[in-house]
């Protein structure tokens, strides 16, 4: 083991980890009790009644719509009714927000307990946690997207090709996508070609291994040629909080007709764009409590279900 690395659930070198690079990671959790079927079976049952599985069939590809596969691609049978036949379901489902599972609450934290140590040093202010499981059939494919969360993807049971892409590549992911997808969590701009193929970076999964996926990596996921089980541990931080802040900024200057300057292409203009817009958005989420009105708060412990 190398000096410093960090014990079970997730290896990561705290030499090495960067925030805002993918990398290879390892994990001891393939045999953990709450990510075997018969107990995601049980899990899932819990998840339907609390709305929160998504699922759409195996026709869906890499180009297929994120937002609207489960309408395009409809798996008509339910979460436990999936996972009970994996083999032939021809599915792929994903149990949303497992924080809202008490008993699953308390694994993520116990995995995020251990790593936040070290990402506290270079990514600090860990917060929105959540949990995802994906329960995927033979040769389903996850489509192409990106995630506002910085994500731990880690394999569980059967394999899967996983494609992910710098999240700064804006011949993959445009900027005026990242201010759309910030501003409105519009995913629309952000669209399959396979000539994407080629500047993809390739994990191929198994049991015991993962990636760390910082946030808004393009990723999409080929499925193996068995059932699959894989996790995802995720979380916001004051950095990915911030730049949420900064491309809705720019997306509203846009709207009043300006050219923003991308964000990152000045550190200090950053900055100072940061803190007027901080300001703005305590000042406005005042005013909606104070008037009774819902206000999203990245912020929190645990992104709500």
């Amino acid at each position: 083991m190398m000096r410093g690395l960090m014990a079970a659930p997730i290896q990561l070198d705290p030499a090495t980890f960067d925030p805002w690079k993918i990398q290879a990671v390892s994990h001891t959790l393939s045999s953990h009790p709450l990510l075997q079927l018969d107990a995601l079976i049980e899990l899932g049952k819990r998840q339907q009644a609390r709305r929160l599985v998504r699922t759409h069939s195996a026709d869906a590809g890499a180009g297929t719509s994120f937002a609207d596969a489960p309408n395009l691609h409809p798996n008509a049978r339910s979460a436990a009714e999936t996972l009970a036949d994996l083999a032939a379901a021809k599915a792929w489902t994903s149990l949303l927000n497992v924080q809202a599972d008490p008993t699953y609450r308390a694994l993520i934290d116990e995995v995020l307990d251990a790593l936040r140590p070290v990402i506290d040093r270079r990514d600090p202010g860990m917060c929105y946690r959540a949990g995802w499981i994906f329960v995927t059939s033979p040769n389903a494919v996850t489509p192409f997207h990106i995630d506002h969360e910085h994500n731990f993807i880690l394999q569980i049971l059967g394999t899967k090709r996983l494609y992910v892409w710098d999240p700064f590549d804006r011949a993959i992911v445009s900027e005026r996508a990242q201010e759309r997808f910030h501003d409105e969590h519009s995913r629309e701009l952000v669209t399959w070609d396979e000539v994407f193929r080629a500047r993809a970076q390739v994990f191929d999964l198994a049991p015991g291994m993962g990636g760390y996926m910082p946030s808004t990596t393009p990723h999409m996921v080929e499925n193996g040629p068995g059932p699959s089980i894989t996790i995802s541990f995720t979380y916001y931080t004051d950095a990915t909080r911030r730049r949420e802040l900064l491309y809705r900024g720019n997306a509203r200057l846009r709207r009043l007709g300006l050219s923003p300057a991308p964000v990152g292409a000045s550190p200090a203009r950053d900055r100072l764009k940061a803190a007027a817009l901080d300001g703005y958005s305590v000042a406005r989420a005042t005013v909606r409590r104070a008037l009774g009105r819902g206000v999203r708060d990245n912020s929190v412990p645990y992104a709500p279900a």
